[in-house]
């Protein structure tokens, strides 16, 4: 394996596991928010069962990442091969656990606030760990998803503190009596020239911008692509009005603090935008992730597929009848 596969690999594993760590820090302030709140104290299980639930979102999640991106590879283990043919029905079981576990933990004369709590983890699960797996998904597709976004967020959060310390005057809004509007559109500002710097020196590498797949014929990790339209630089005319200020030529490239969650929540609606906006307007269909879903087909199927696509091919005039 390569030092660069290896980097990959290395990186990938490195942000999983940060992504993970924050998630928990995060779920553990708001279910204690809960669990002050509703004065949960005498109700047995709740901190029990909310971890469970946790546990068992992340595996569902991250087993769909992996078996999407790794799936043929993961199923030549003769270990991980029963956990990615029933990875759905073994989460599946494991929720249903769960289920089960909470309904024998039910107390009378407190079930509303015992339902009233399911449906505060439920709900945390539905912002925390659903919003950490499409950070997970949005890095498989390129570094340059990840890396961005973040990097934006803590741009925005560092200027808009400078401009609103030095230059302050106006209040924003009344839930955030520090904020200011000019510490906020001078953080806009500082952002949009940032996210045009960080993106332009980022599309300048393949190992930024592409998806992370593996390659069957190879048997590793695939570090090309074609660059999709929106990693290739392109010189734009400006209006003259523009003009007469200066030239300047652009890629079409993505142009005090509380606990956890404070820091963290940009990160994880951001981490939903981006993966919307790149399913709806970048991502392709790839050949490598296609070649992996034949191979995961029975033999004679592999060869049905592949007669089908011939006689496609002929008929098109694509391929030579022999």
């Amino acid at each position: 394996m390569s030092d660069l596969r290896r980097r990959v690999i290395s990186e990938l594993s490195e942000t999983k596991e940060n992504v993970l760590l924050i998630q928990m820090k995060c779920f553990h302030e708001i279910i204690t928010i809960g669990y002050a709140v509703y004065k949960s104290h005498d109700l047995p299980w709740f901190r029990t069962l909310s971890w469970y639930f946790l546990i068992t979102s992340n595996y569902f999640f991250y087993g769909e990442s992996l078996i999407q991106y790794f799936g043929v590879l993961l199923s030549r283990t003769e270990f991980a091969l029963p956990f990615v043919t029933y990875h759905r029905f073994i989460s599946f079981a494991l929720y249903c656990s769960g289920l089960v576990g909470f309904v024998f933990s039910l107390v009378k004369k407190h079930y509303l606030k015992q339902f009233t709590l399911f449906g505060w983890t439920h709900v945390t699960l539905l912002l925390i760990v659903t919003q950490s797996h499409l950070i997970i998904q949005n890095t498989f597709e390129g570094l340059v998803w990840f890396l961005v976004p973040v990097s934006m967020i803590i741009c925005n959060d560092i200027m808009a503190y400078l401009f609103g310390f030095f230059f302050g005057r106006t209040p924003l809004i009344k839930l955030s009596p520090k904020k200011t509007w000019e510490g906020f559109i001078g953080g806009a500002f500082s952002t949009i020239i940032f996210g045009l710097i960080i993106s332009y020196g980022l599309v300048q590498f393949d190992y930024f911008v592409c998806p992370i797949e593996y390659d069957e014929v190879k048997e590793s990790l695939s570090l090309e692509c074609e660059r999709a339209p929106v990693f290739k630089l392109t010189e734009y005319t400006l209006p003259k009005f523009v003009q007469s200020i200066g030239k300047v030529d652009f890629g079409d490239t993505i142009p005090g603090h509380g606990g956890f969650m404070d820091r963290f929540d940009c990160q994880l609606l951001m981490a939903t935008f981006v993966h919307v906006y790149h399913t709806s307007f970048i991502k392709a269909v790839s050949p490598g992730k296609m070649v992996q879903l034949i191979m995961a087909l029975k033999p004679e199927e592999q060869i049905q597929v592949f007669n089908m696509l011939r006689e496609t091919l002929i008929k098109r005039g694509l391929l030579a009848l022999k």
